[in-house]
């Protein structure tokens, strides 16, 4: 069953015991992973539930529900200041495989990258085909980008993430290390924060203190934009996998 190969899609797309491709889902199947009718693949909706289905021409036959059970004990969000280039595509990749649940993608003051509109499907494709590569139950929501503040005031609005743990990482200073504030924390909701290129700013930071975030550090080399996320990931992945 491992050995089969997974594809993502949208949950209306199951219908009746049955799942209706789009043309280019059938042209991946046939064509690219050279599936033949009566050929055996998994579908996933990116909500929790996987089928063992059978291709049949442009739809699929589903075979049986499938029991997966990947993802972690807690719900990660992760606030990222979006670096320069392409490097937040990289982000999203690493960040859907070590079980991130939320991407929010913000604009700090030091922030370089103004993205366009196509940016965010773009990410959110990327998020789909890691999730099918990294087996995971849930695609991650990616959010719009919108400035830090914004950010905040979204979470502080929000009901369920009220109770959540919050960090900020922070690259300079005497903050404790990410890794010893989650010794004893395996569940709920945890929100991290990481910085652009040069960091936040001190009134950022003070911004996220007063929203309830912890600053916390991720050791004591400086840490690219585009690795600090996936240090925090893992770091929190390591504390509270079962």
């Amino acid at each position: 069953m491992s050995q089969l190969q997974r594809i993502a899609i949208a949950p209306s797309q199951f219908q009746q015991g049955q799942i209706l491709l789009t043309k280019e889902q059938q042209h991946y199947l046939v064509r690219v992973l050279r599936l033949r009718e009566g050929d055996r693949f998994i579908a996933m909706d990116g909500r929790g539930k996987w089928w063992l289905a059978q291709l049949e021409k442009e739809q699929a036959q589903v075979l049986e529900p499938l029991t997966v059970a990947t993802e972690l004990p807690v719900s990660i969000t992760l606030i990222v200041a979006l670096p320069k280039g392409n490097g937040f595509d990289e982000v999203v990749r690493c960040c859907t495989e070590l079980g991130v649940a939320c991407i929010a993608p913000v604009l700090s003051d030091r922030t370089l990258l103004y993205p366009s509109p196509q940016k965010l499907e773009r990410w959110r494709r990327i998020a789909a085909e890691a999730a099918e590569q990294s087996e995971r139950s849930f695609v991650p929501t990616i959010l719009e980008p919108v400035a830090f503040n914004t950010g905040l005031s979204s979470i502080m609005s929000d009901l369920s993430l009220t109770n959540s743990q919050k960090y900020i990482c922070v690259a300079r200073g005497d903050s404790p290390h990410l890794k010893d504030c989650l010794q004893h924390k395996q569940e709920g909701t945890i929100i991290v924060a990481t910085g652009p290129e040069g960091g936040w700013t001190a009134k950022e930071i003070e911004s996220a203190i007063a929203a309830g975030f912890q600053p916390v550090s991720l050791g004591r080399r400086i840490l690219r934009a585009v690795t600090a996320p996936v240090v925090a990931l893992s770091l929190i992945t390591a504390a509270c996998e079962v």
